[in-house]
């Protein structure tokens, strides 16, 4: 099993239309992949004041195939519609 990582720092003014947008389109257009088998979200808590609140998204698949396939095949257009949704008040990276 392995899990593809992606933590999402998000401005407060957004987090609850970002989170909506999560749930209800980002995450099911990624299982549609038919590469992950399964999805968790958490929010992240620091003791830092970052100007915003992270969460960390996390993609489980079965093998390194799977995972190198969706960067193949779809990470680009979801990367693209992610962008396209909110540009400027989120900033993601993947790990």
């Amino acid at each position: 099993m392995l899990i593809y990582n992606v933590t999402a720092h998000v401005e407060t003014s957004i987090e609850k239309a970002w989170l909506e947008w999560m749930k209800e389109f980002h995450i099911p257009e990624m299982k549609a992949t038919k590469k992950f088998t399964q999805t968790k979200i958490f929010k992240v808590i620091t003791d830092q004041d970052t100007g915003g609140v992270s969460y960390a998204v996390q993609y489980y698949c079965e093998n390194q195939e799977q995972y190198l396939a969706y960067l193949k095949h779809d990470a680009a257009q979801l990367r693209q519609k992610a962008e396209n949704r909110m540009p400027k008040q989120r900033f993601s990276f993947a790990r």
